[in-house]
């Protein structure tokens, strides 16, 4: 049946961690003549790391592109056992209390989920109450509140067909990871930089153990290249003193950010020859469609060893290496900085042999969602 134009369609957006991939699909969403003026909702945390006041970037950048963010106050079962382990799991009633509320009163035609444990509250009561539950995975594997969710879903969109395995077959489909307008519109970098730049990337909420490290390799790093060092707000103030007791020769060449905002990310690819970076789902799909060569050092301990085996995904296209944290010692980083610019142009005709599989996701999963509404 065609769809004509109608009034007031509600969209529930929800998940963790997940800000860039949520703007690519609400930019395409406003593409949509019939969904454009739909009112979007984000249900998810406020806060990016348990105990801490750290807002998410979901919090701070929804509101600007005009989705509606609400705040929910989500627990979840931790794997180790630390002072937030039982407010954490306190928060679980609450959260479902909330979902329960919030989606009574929004009423959406359809729920899409990225997953992330304050999307599961949402995803439970979606399907009691007979709203369809769209569920997006962005690894290689899979994330616990997707695994836990799948039963729920009415469709499950898969960015790699890898991560199949966790699901049920019959819901399934692979549609790719959506990406942003900005990076989308990244042009193809052909001529190394002088002086060559460096982006360093700790993901959404930084990397302490990245940090560091550049920390120790900045000053063999600022001699001959630019370095674009984004900290995260935890340790933006640490390396700051650090660059200030740079000398000013070296100073000039470091800029440091706590965070960017998300709609200005393909700029700072469409500067960078080289990254270094975690190796989130959605960095590592970035990486891959803007053809950066990338040293990629995974967070450790992640569930089904999913950073791991997304940076080795990445590997697999030929111009990124994979360096787990016992082995990304500064010399070695460096030894391998050296070699990557040392064989940049190599790399480059490498990674334009490949095609990204992620360049009409966000187009797949909103045809999804036109199809539930």
């Amino acid at each position: 049946m065609k769809l004509t134009k109608m009034q007031s369609i509600k969209i529930v957006l929800t998940g963790g961690h997940a800000a860039t991939t949520g703007i690519a699909v609400v930019e395409e969403i406003r593409r949509r003549a019939i969904l454009k003026d739909s009112e979007i909702y984000w249900i998810g945390s406020l806060t990016a790391i348990e105990g801490s006041k750290i807002s998410t970037i979901e919090s701070r950048t929804f509101p600007k592109i005009g989705v509606n963010f609400i705040p929910i106050t989500a627990g979840k079962i931790q794997t180790k056992f630390t002072k937030h382990t039982i407010p954490s799991l306190l928060k679980i009633p609450v959260g479902f209390i909330q979902a329960f509320w919030l989606l009574l009163k929004i009423k959406p035609k359809v729920t899409l989920s990225f997953g992330g444990y304050s999307s599961f509250p949402v995803i439970f009561w979606s399907w009691v109450f007979r709203i369809p539950v769209i569920l997006h995975e962005q690894t290689v594997v899979a994330g616990r509140a997707s695994i836990s969710s799948a039963f729920f879903a009415t469709k499950i969109a898969l960015a790699r067909l890898e991560s199949q395995i966790y699901f049920p077959k019959n819901k399934s489909i692979v549609t790719g990871n959506p990406l942003m307008t900005n990076v989308l519109n990244i042009k193809n970098k052909t001529v190394l930089g002088k002086p060559p730049t460096i982006l360093v990337i700790g993901g959404s909420r930084g990397s302490n153990f990245i940090n560091d490290l550049v920390m120790e390799m900045a000053k063999s790093i600022l001699v001959h290249n630019i370095l674009i060092h984004i900290t995260g707000e935890r340790d933006f103030e640490k390396v700051e003193k650090f660059k200030d007791r740079l000398p000013p020769n070296l100073r000039i060449n470091y800029k440091i950010y706590s965070s960017i905002n998300p709609s200005e990310m393909g700029n700072y690819y469409s500067r960078t020859d080289l990254v270094i970076s975690r190796s989130g789902a959605n960095s590592v799909s970035e990486i891959i469609y803007a053809r950066r060569p990338a040293i990629l050092i995974p967070l450790p301990r992640t569930f089904l060893d999913e950073q791991v085996k997304n940076a080795k995904y990445a590997e697999s296209f030929g111009f990124s290496s994979v360096f787990l944290e016992k082995d990304a010692t500064p010399e070695v980083v460096l030894k391998e900085i050296n070699r990557f610019l040392k064989d940049w142009n190599q790399l480059v005709r490498k990674a334009e042999e490949h095609l990204s599989q992620d360049t009409d996701a966000s187009k797949k999963i909103v045809d999804l969602v036109a199809e539930y509404i």
